[in-house]
């Protein structure tokens, strides 16, 4: 009997090993293949993936740029972030659009910023919550798990979303989504309206960014979190409205009700 089980599992050992080994060898083939059609394919452009105008080869360059020079400099932070987990102060809510980028504007290192962003900076009452629970558990899990200490809303020039309040979006279901969101920002449509006109159409655009600021920040006040912290004095709230074409920023000061250049305001 033993005899037996020892040819048994003699034969059950050697058989997966040399079929594994074969695994091993056919991978190891096909993964050299893969890398030498990708080059092709890098070096050929037949079947390159385009982002807004380069193709992806630039992405990874860049990536390995990052690695090479950025991470490596930066080691010991990494390391700090990976081991003692973020400790952001500030919850940045700020628009997608990609010419408004957070780190470089601030000039923040990882770690320093948790950003929630969104097409308009918009930031659904908390009575939609339910509709809306991806914004809403982004400003919960800042305010109440991490404790940020700072919420800056930050909006800017030449908003798409912002003009899309004035666009007749074709009710499809490509654009549902869109639709339903830029109903969040119905009252800042109503009241730029009310205040400006529509005649100029430089000076409602520039409004309305500006009133969705505010009315952003007051629909912040509706979270019992934020409510409750801002009350206690350990949480602030912050308006800015990032200009494009400019690079500058301005500061919402609420006891004007007015918006001033940030290095100005910081002087005062």
């Amino acid at each position: 009997m033993k005899g037996i089980l020892a040819i048994v599992l003699g034969l059950c050992l050697t058989i997966p090993m040399v079929s594994l080994s074969g695994c091993i060898e056919t991978n190891n083939t096909r993964t050299e293949e893969n890398a030498q059609n990708t080059s092709e394919t890098t070096q050929t452009g037949s079947d390159v993936v385009k982002v807004d105008g380069k193709d992806m080869d630039t992405l990874i360059k860049n990536y390995m740029e990052y690695r090479n020079d950025y991470y490596e400099k930066n080691k010991e932070l990494f390391r700090k972030l990976s081991e003692e987990g973020q400790k952001p102060k500030v919850l940045f809510i700020t628009c997608s659009d990609s010419r408004v980028v957070p780190s470089i504007i601030t000039k923040s290192d990882p770690g320093d910023l948790f950003v929630l962003r969104n097409i308009g900076n918009f930031v659904p009452p908390h009575e939609s919550v339910l509709n809306y629970s991806s914004t809403a558990s982004a400003i919960e899990y800042a305010v109440s798990v991490l404790k940020v200490e700072h919420i800056i809303v930050c909006g800017h020039s030449q908003c798409g979303a912002c003009a899309a309040l004035y666009d007749d979006i074709p009710d499809t279901p490509e654009m549902m989504g869109v639709n339903t969101w830029l109903k969040v920002a119905e009252p800042v449509k109503e009241h730029a309206l009310k205040e400006v006109g529509k005649e100029d159409k430089e000076k409602l655009a520039e409004f309305t960014e500006k009133t969705s600021i505010k009315f952003q920040i007051e629909n912040l006040m509706t979270y019992p979190g934020v409510k409750k912290r801002v009350e206690s004095g350990d949480l602030s709230i912050h308006g800015w409205y990032f200009k494009i074409e400019s690079g500058e920023v301005e500061y919402y000061n609420k006891n004007k009700d007015e918006f001033v250049p940030l290095d100005k305001f910081h002087q005062e």
